[in-house]
């Protein structure tokens, strides 16, 4: 079987490890540079510069490296997309350069980004990270590592969300999300991500001290600069020293904590349910 199909077009400068597999109508331009054991299936656009990792698997008509969605783009900039090792790219998936000179937009590795996902410009996903179908994440997002977004979940420019952080199907945030939080609704923490803690193998006594971590932040009625100053007072262990270091880094802030009945509530009065 040919590992390029006849239909395919690829630039010149392109360069393929040997085994890499493009599938019928893919088109490769400008300094793209993919590794070896990639399947890029059929319509697929990849537009440089762009840097491809071994091991992906990018679906049928995905388009990465596409200009920025920046009125003030200028499309001499070089700016690049980095994608790590072993990251499934679906179908119609679209991840677009950096805005910027000598910019980029990165995605890590392992990650699995589903049907419709759209990465802006200059996000920046980590590692074991999953996007739902139609996840949009503006420009300048990061995303930490082994967060999960479900379908449809909206992410404000500038906005983070934090390491083992989730979000909620069709949630939407303009304020940062802290790690191992779960987001419902619009700019609403609702709880622990207890279930993917647990997953990666977050003891009891980890778990225990995320949990007051996340009460002191959110149960004892203080902002957060000044849950952050407090927490100064106290022993961490390292993982919730970068927990507080994200809080105190934020410039959108953090989105604050409710129920989630009045999220259900909420759901319902703005669907005409009595």
């Amino acid at each position: 079987m040919e590992l390029i199909h006849r239909t395919a077009v690829i630039d010149e400068g392109v360069s393929l490890a040997s085994d890499v597999r493009v599938g019928p109508y893919a088109v490769i331009s400008g300094p793209v540079r993919i590794g070896r054991g990639c399947f890029v299936s059929s319509h697929t656009v990849i537009m440089g510069p762009v840097v491809i990792g071994v091991r992906n698997t990018i679906g049928s008509g995905a388009v990465i490296g596409g200009y920025p969605q920046d009125l003030s783009f200028n499309p001499d900039v070089d700016s690049t997309v980095e994608i790590g090792d072993d990251n499934v790219i679906r179908e119609h998936c679209t991840i677009h350069r950096g805005t910027k000179p000598a910019s980029k937009t990165v995605v890590g590795s392992n990650c699995y980004l589903m049907a419709g996902a759209h990465l802006g410009h200059n996000t920046q996903v980590g590692n074991n990270v999953i996007l739902a179908n139609n996840v949009l994440l503006a420009g300048y997002v990061e995303v930490g590592d082994r967060a999960f977004l479900g379908g449809g979940a909206v992410v404000h420019q500038h906005t983070r969300i934090g390491q083992l952080a989730m979000m909620q199907g069709m949630a939407g945030v303009g304020q940062d999300i802290p790690p191992f939080t779960t987001a419902a609704g619009i700019n609403s923490v609702v709880g622990l991500n207890i279930v993917g803690l647990r997953r990666n193998g977050f003891d009891l006594a980890a778990r225990s001290e995320v949990k007051r971590g996340f009460e002191l932040l959110y149960r004892r009625g203080l902002k957060p600069s000044e849950a952050a100053r407090q927490a100064e007072c106290e022993s961490w262990s390292p993982t919730l020293l970068a927990f507080w270091k994200f809080v105190r880094a934020s410039k959108r802030g953090i989105c604050p904590f409710r129920s989630w009945r009045a999220i259900k509530d909420e759901s319902v009065e703005g669907s005409g349910e009595t």
